[in-house]
């Protein structure tokens, strides 16, 4: 098989000069089984670091490298968690929406399997018009442009948290994850 020993062994013996050798040479083939066994090990590291280079492929501390170099500190393995898992987590966080409402809304719903209710003072679909969706004694909030780039977010704690808990700090954690820098959530956490 390519890059096996003995491989490496017909390898190294196709370059020697034929006419140096006789045909039993022990002490060139110990020496030259030596040579081919850290080619071997050396053209098995390699193909394991190419692996490593590539999100699909990567396994395991490379993977938190991965997650390290793209995310900081704020994506660490869970405790018990396979390759497969941790890989998954990280290639939703990569391509995630960000900086929208609805980004907001699909992360809250991916982590806690809950809809959030996210109410932006400034939005007219919100706050809707006086005496069109909103009066007295209607549901609805009340709307003001005193509060730009501000939402009122009521986040859920998972119905059924399962082997993989969440805590509010996954939820706040997450909501910062797709907040716009300029902007300011406000969240309550229910259950």
């Amino acid at each position: 098989m390519t890059g096996d020993i003995d491989d490496m062994l017909a390898r190294i013996k196709v370059v020697l000069p034929a006419r140096w050798f006789p045909d039993a040479t022990p002490l060139l083939d110990g020496m030259a089984t030596g040579l081919a066994e850290a080619g071997a090990w050396l053209y098995a590291l390699l193909a394991t670091v190419k692996l490593q280079t590539r999100l699909k492929t990567a396994t395991g501390g490379f993977l938190d490298m991965i997650a390290q170099d793209y995310f900081g500190g704020r994506l660490p393995r869970r405790a018990g968690q396979s390759d497969d898992s941790f890989r998954a987590r990280i290639q939703t966080e990569l391509f995630r929406d960000r900086g929208t409402r609805g980004a907001l809304i699909e992360v809250l719903e991916y982590l806690t399997g809950r809809t959030p209710v996210v109410f932006e003072p400034a939005r007219p679909a919100d706050t809707r018009g006086w005496g069109v969706a909103l009066g007295y004694g209607v549901a609805g909030g009340w709307g003001s442009l005193m509060l730009p780039f501000q939402s009122f977010v009521t986040a859920y704690r998972p119905a059924d948290p399962g082997s993989d808990p969440v805590s509010d700090d996954d939820i706040m954690s997450a909501i910062a994850s797709v907040t716009p820098v300029a902007a300011i959530a406000w969240v309550t956490i229910s259950n």
